[in-house]
């Protein structure tokens, strides 16, 4: 990436396409303005960015904290050039990358991650954008008019489901609540599960309320960069009884989560 005057420019760019990217269903928070400009609040920080024909903009991010805060949620140091095109011996996901080429995932804040797959439980991406929504303006810190930081399990020690309940979250709020109790008093902590074999991570995370093998994979994967996990919805289940019938390809290993990414997307807009 370059500086140029207040921005970050990232030149020449290979499968990286931010409007599959951003609305591929792994995170909730962006929004795109009219004049096409992206916008969200990642951790503490407004990140807007615009993609031009062979350009990312990075609108004032040239401060090197953005910088590095931008490198590690974009996932820049991984060669997804080289892993697609590796996934892509499979036809299937051939079909997938060349239709939405240019999606990656995005590293977001472990908590965020977990909260965030609790309320997307059963519920549409419209509704789950409208609840964190709320959850943010309701808890997190003011920024701007319009923006407001994700808040933290520390700063929501204490909350109750009751006290949840304005976010129209339903069920969900109990479990909220019950993350935010277990990661507070030491029961689970994300620095451990970070560190974890992937197997005993999982078993840690269905140790809250309300968090069964889906929403494991999901935090593992967009809040732990872990890109072997391997989310399964209905779209998925639907991918594997179609398409690998007798489970994935064996070159898959160690990449599932780019591959359900792309699948995933590509399944769901599929016209049938």
């Amino acid at each position: 990436m370059k500086k140029i005057d207040k921005n970050l420019v990232l030149k020449e760019v290979s499968c990286f396409d931010l409007e599959n990217t951003l609305f591929c269903g792994q995170a909730f928070r962006w929004k795109k303005t009219e004049n096409g400009i992206y916008t969200a609040v990642v951790k503490n920080k407004i990140i807007k960015i615009r993609q031009n024909e062979n350009e990312i903009i990075f609108l004032d991010a040239n401060d090197e904290e953005t910088k590095n805060l931008i490198e590690i949620y974009f996932d820049l140091n991984r060669d997804y050039k080289k892993i697609c095109e590796e996934l892509s011996r499979d036809k299937s996901f051939q079909t997938a990358y060349r239709e939405y080429n240019g999606i990656r995932i995005l590293r977001q804040d472990s908590w965020e991650a977990l909260c965030s797959f609790i309320i997307s439980q059963n519920n549409n991406i419209p509704r789950i954008m409208g609840i964190i929504d709320r959850f943010c303006r309701t808890f997190g810190e003011r920024l701007d008019d319009e923006n407001y930081t994700f808040p933290t399990y520390k700063s929501l020690k204490g909350v109750t489901a009751e006290e949840l309940a304005p976010l129209r979250a339903g069920f969900r709020g109990k479990y909220i609540a019950d993350a935010v109790e277990k990661l507070n008093n030491g029961e689970i902590s994300l620095e451990e599960i970070e560190k974890m074999p992937i197997e005993q991570a999982r078993t840690e995370l269905c140790k809250i309320k309300g968090v069964g093998a889906k929403v494991a994979e999901c935090t593992l994967l967009y809040g732990f960069g872990r890109v072997e996990a391997f989310p399964v919805d209905v779209w998925v289940k639907r991918i594997m009884s179609e398409m690998y019938p007798e489970g994935l390809p064996e070159f898959f290993k160690g990449n599932e989560g780019i591959a359900q990414q792309y699948l995933f997307h590509w399944r769901r807009n599929r016209k049938e």
